[in-house]
């Protein structure tokens, strides 16, 4: 075990990504080969939408419960975690939208007060091949994530797998990109090492955190009382001064995503 893993008492990874994609296929192996039998034990969290796979019998989990989706409160429903297991994953439902349960899994998260080690997205790379229009889909997803899994690459064209991935390198992403080859990675313990990679601050503490600023304005006075108030825009403030930005999660004053997300449900041919 690590010296950053030994200092936090449960580790949370969270898996992204679409069905079909071998989510479990890369649990099962994260967990028979990334950790200690001896010292560590681990929690599955599976969508409790999606139906039971072979895959499941391997995963190998000390303890394996469902995670529900409800629509109408847009939250995530699922007991608190046996507190002997040490790293917990949480593999969310690849058919509803990820930013909306990577939204509502940060309160469930606090009400447990588990913190994040790591968020993986397992790419079906012969689906975003074949389907361009899912390419916001998978922005979304690797905004948020510190490691990308290439995986169901079979019949994928070498020049498609390398401007995929060069896409985001363009834009200086610090995630990290590794292959899956027979739903195996390279190095499993790596794969699990606690250390943010992610471009996202939304799972990391800061100092607004539990600060309600609905209603609140920003501006300055013109006079000593402070009455006289005129906003100022926000992109005149310094960033340190104003909560960190997070694109994907922003609505507008419809309630609405301002970057909503193609419904990956019409793309799987099921």
């Amino acid at each position: 075990m690590s010296d950053i893993a030994a200092a936090l008492s449960q580790l949370v990874y969270v898996i992204l990504g679409a069905p079909g994609s071998g989510r479990r296929e890369v649990l099962a192996d994260l967990i028979a080969d990334g950790l200690v039998p001896a010292e560590e034990r681990a929690h599955v969290y599976l969508p409790a939408n999606e139906k039971p796979q072979s895959e499941d019998e391997k995963i190998g989990a000390a303890s394996i419960t469902r995670m529900a989706w409800n629509a109408e409160l847009q939250m995530l429903v699922a007991d608190a975690p046996p507190s002997e297991a040490t790293h917990i994953f949480i593999v969310l439902d690849g058919r509803i939208d990820p930013v909306d349960q990577l939204e509502a899994l940060k309160p469930w998260l606090a009400a447990h007060s588990l913190p994040v080690a790591r968020i993986l997205t397992v790419v079906h790379c012969q689906l975003a091949e074949k389907h361009p229009e899912l390419r916001t889909w998978f922005d979304a997803c690797i905004h948020f994530s510190d490691v990308v899994l290439l995986n169901r690459r079979e019949g994928v064209a070498n020049k498609w797998l390398s401007d995929f991935r060069r896409r985001y390198e363009d834009q200086y992403l610090p995630c990290v990109f590794e292959l899956v080859k027979n739903g195996r990675v390279k190095n499993p313990a790596a794969i699990l090492t606690p250390e943010a990679r992610r471009l996202s601050q939304f799972f990391d503490a800061t100092d607004w955190d539990n600060i309600d600023l609905e209603g609140v304005e920003i501006g300055v006075s013109e006079d000593d009382d402070g009455e006289s108030i005129h906003p100022i825009d926000t992109s005149e403030l310094d960033p340190d001064d104003q909560p960190p930005s997070e694109p994907w999660l922003e609505r507008d004053a419809s309630g609405r995503r301002k970057q909503p997300l193609p419904d990956i449900r019409k793309y799987l041919g099921e």
